[in-house]
């Protein structure tokens, strides 16, 4: 298996996981993998009155760097245009919120889940 393969192998193994997470917690998963031109968004969901773009970050126990972490500016930047697009192409009255989920796994099984709401906003961008 290349590198990238096991890289998109893993990134859906948390995403996976965070769906399901979502779903338990009164979530409706609206769209995976929502790609346009300059970005992804791994998971597009509502819950309640909020339209949620949720950036999924699969580590591995012990990693250097968090997932949070990893969500710089720049990758901000990145969500929040991709949520434009998506928004002018499905409007909804939904408030827009930007979560971060860390997915923190060892082998097959993910041993916890970090769900940050509200990790960043729109503003500035």
């Amino acid at each position: 298996m290349s590198a990238a393969a096991g890289k998109r192998q893993t990134g859906a193994f948390g995403e996976d996981a965070v769906c399901a997470y979502l779903e338990q917690h009164g979530a409706e998963i609206l769209r995976r993998n929502y790609t346009v031109r300059g970005g992804e968004i791994d998971i597009i969901a509502q819950q309640g009155d909020f339209l949620l773009f949720v950036e999924v970050k699969t580590r591995r126990t012990g990693s250097l760097v968090s997932g949070a972490a990893a969500v710089d500016a720049k990758k901000q930047r990145f969500l929040v245009r991709t949520a434009e697009q998506y928004l002018l192409q499905y409007p909804s009255p939904l408030q827009p919120r930007f979560d971060v989920a860390e997915v923190e796994y060892s082998g097959r099984f993910v041993r916890h889940i970090t769900y940050l709401e509200s990790a960043f906003d729109a503003t500035g961008f």
